[in-house]
């Protein structure tokens, strides 16, 4: 009886996940992943990039995650490297996700980016160590998944964590460094 309540259970729960990628719950804008398919055409940093969006060039910013500014040397160009590493394994066609909020006040789309094998990006970046958590609400709908990668990364000492890591925060970094327009 047991044996069978677990198959049962299995099943619906299938058809749930099933439908629910069916509908486009789970993709932006209620599309399925294809046509929410970009090409990346350049990363800026290590959670900002430029790509081709509904037929727009589109400057992205991703959600959850802040990154050493360029500035911070090695932390900087390292985060970027490992942002370009990803992207380009997913051949520079990646699947952005949005949450409730679609843009920031510098008009970047915020979104989540998923590489074709159905790795979160974000969510990489903040496991692999060259990216902290930084989140405002109300786009928080990865952040339990985020808080347990950082600290993972945290623990197993990882990129930023590690003995010679990272000295200061990135958004403390912009504030001793403000941009010049």
């Amino acid at each position: 009886m047991k044996k069978n309540i677990k198959i049962i259970s299995v099943v619906i729960l299938s058809l749930v996940a099933l439908l629910y990628s069916i509908t486009g719950k789970n993709s932006p804008e209620g599309g399925n992943a294809e046509e929410n398919l970009i090409r990346v055409e350049r990363v800026h940093d290590g959670d900002t990039l430029t790509a081709i969006v509904g037929n727009r060039r589109e400057k992205i910013r991703l959600i959850g995650i802040d990154t050493p500014e360029m500035g911070q040397r090695p932390w900087g160009r390292k985060a970027k490297e490992h942002l370009e590493n990803m992207i380009a394994s997913s051949s520079w066609q990646v699947i952005i996700e949005y949450d409730v909020e679609k843009r920031d006040k510098y008009n970047r789309i915020l979104s989540y980016i998923w590489t074709r094998d159905g790795k979160m990006v974000n969510k990489e970046m903040l496991r692999s160590g060259y990216a902290i958590l930084f989140t405002f609400p109300p786009n928080v709908k990865h952040v339990e998944e985020f808080v347990s990668v950082e600290t993972e990364a945290r623990e197993k000492k990882r990129g930023i964590w590690s003995k010679s890591g990272l000295k200061q925060r990135p958004y403390d970094y912009r504030k001793e460094h403000p941009r010049k327009n």
